[in-house]
């Protein structure tokens, strides 16, 4: 399994701004290795933020993201003390869910 995303949530006003770090090589399917051969395509396919069990945030991933992608995003509707919930799926079924307490 990945490591965990490092998630920071903090309200401003009445938005929230989530912050998140995900650790995935975000490979493309296009890079070789020293023997030449294609390294296999793998990398972060869709990924879903929820806060009180409503999608705040659903997006779709592709070859163009970075390794070790970082996501910035602003909601409203949260209040303090409460949990962001991030999942994602990458293309060999691999998933993550991690959370953190809006401040």
């Amino acid at each position: 399994m990945a490591d965990p995303m490092r998630i920071r949530a903090s309200m401003a006003g009445d938005m929230v701004e989530v912050k998140i770090l995900m650790r995935h090589d975000m490979e493309t399917g296009q890079r070789k290795d020293a023997a030449g051969k294609t390294v296999p395509a793998h990398h972060i396919k869709t990924l879903a933020a929820k806060c009180n069990d409503k999608i705040v945030l659903d997006a779709l991933f592709g070859t163009s993201v970075s390794k070790d992608p970082f996501l910035s995003f602003k909601f409203k509707g949260g209040a303090k003390g409460e949990k962001v919930t991030v999942t994602w799926v990458d293309t060999k079924g691999d998933s993550r869910t991690d959370e953190g307490t809006i401040t």
